[in-house]
């Protein structure tokens, strides 16, 4: 019986779907649950698990976009799983016996050199070999002597062929020059179209900070160990910056909000987005309801997002519906951006390595670790007075994280 394999939908809103890539060849036998394709939506990369064992039959090919609901590929249920046989694998081996009885006299006998090896064989060292005189002209014009026939003595390239070279203007070096036309994924294609929109369609500006982050460093060494220990996660910088964002939003609603045509939609809740790269490209999982997770909740949902999205076990709804949006460039390196908004969102907080600079405090130099940090904000809704304001109040909760993020009591904070 031939057993219909048909488009799951992915989520909710989504129509169509694009096959990214077969895991298994046309007439190939699959188990049961077995990954037999990844189908990207404009939302996530899915994996497809056969529904039943028994040998494939292609549909639809990669790159072919494909309704939800519709057939992709028929799996013969009835078919036997192949398997060599003992009798099989004795012919096999009587077949190898008979070829190694064969005489000697039957076997293959070499060729005589053609015509064309035995000039080949006339070559000498001097072949294509500038004098050097001649090497001097070709240097001077910037000739390579592959691209010179040489009328010397064995093929020698005398200076009266170099003075004849013409040198190929533009021509390539020596490296590889190949290229490589590859279609984007509908998932690639999506994020492309959605950060156009938000370069097009918002009032984007950015303002920058700096922090402090001696405060953190000094937290982070007295108790990561012993939180560790506790609750099985690290003590990461994600939940400083969550938690100082949930503050920040308290402080300035207008940033937790979005536009809906001559509307204005203020959320209650904080859900932050966090942008993590997965081996998709760039996934951006929701932490839901963030004004109620301590720091131990933070880095757990932390941790299980980023893994999910590692994994490639991420869902459409897991990346759907955040209102702010955090995103760490520090962790490849940069030191300074401006991050897109990630629309319909209105804000996103760009994080950036830490590097010892030198600094002002009490009147003295000295060296502390420093973050520049970016709000992107979309000024039709958020005025500038809100956005300084709401970097001000980031970099306050930063640099001051026992009063202002833990209530003076860290290891209550830290539920040590």
């Amino acid at each position: 019986m031939a057993l219909e394999m048909k488009v799951p939908s992915p989520g909710e809103s989504i129509t169509e779907v694009e096959i990214a890539q077969w895991l298994v060849e046309d007439g190939d036998y699959v188990e049961k649950d077995q990954a037999i394709a990844e189908i990207d939506s404009d939302k996530a990369t899915l994996e497809l698990p056969a529904e039943a064992s028994g040998v494939i039959t292609r549909k639809a090919e990669e790159g072919d976009a494909v309704a939800v609901g519709e057939v992709v590929c028929l799996i013969d249920t009835e078919a036997e799983k192949p398997g060599g046989s003992d009798e099989d694998s004795d012919k096999e081996k009587e077949s190898e016996d008979k070829d190694s009885d064969k005489p000697e006299a039957e076997t293959e006998k070499p060729s005589k050199p053609s015509t064309q090896s035995q000039e080949q064989d006339k070559k000498t060292y001097a072949t294509g070999t500038p004098s050097p005189s001649a090497k001097k002209i070709m240097d001077e014009k910037g000739v390579d002597a592959k691209d010179v026939k040489g009328s010397g003595r064995d093929g020698r390239i005398t200076k009266d062929d170099a003075v004849k070279a013409k040198p190929s203007m533009g021509s390539p070096g020596k490296g590889n020059r190949g290229t490589e036309r590859k279609k984007l994924s509908m998932l690639r294609r999506k994020v492309a179209e959605r950060l156009v929109s938000a370069k097009n369609e918002t009032a984007m500006l950015t303002t920058f900070n700096e922090v402090d982050m001696s405060p953190i460093f000094e937290l982070r060494k007295k108790y990561k160990e012993d939180f560790k220990e506790k609750h099985g996660v690290s003590l990461g910088f994600m939940s400083f910056f969550t938690l100082a964002v949930v503050r920040a939003l308290d402080m300035y609603p207008d940033v937790n909000s979005m536009i809906d045509g001559d509307y204005q939609i203020k959320y209650d809740n904080k859900d932050i987005s966090i942008a993590v790269s997965g081996p998709k490209g760039l996934m951006v999982p929701v932490i839901r309801n963030a004004e109620n997770l301590s720091f131990r909740g933070v880095e757990d949902e932390v941790k299980r997002l980023a893994l999910r999205a590692r994994d490639g076990k991420i869902t459409v709804d897991e990346m759907t519906g955040g209102t702010f949006t955090i995103s760490n460039g520090g962790v490849f390196g940069s030191m300074l951006s401006t991050p897109i908004i990630n629309p319909p969102q209105s804000a996103i907080l760009g994080m950036h390595n830490i590097v010892e600079r030198p600094i002002a405090k009490d009147g003295a130099i000295a060296i502390a670790p420093i973050m520049y940090v970016a709000l992107s904000y979309d000024h039709r809704i958020i005025d500038g007075k809100e956005s300084v304001g709401f970097l001000v109040a980031i970099k306050e909760a930063l640099e001051s994280p026992e009063e202002l993020l833990m209530n003076n009591d860290v290891k209550k904070a830290l539920e040590l």
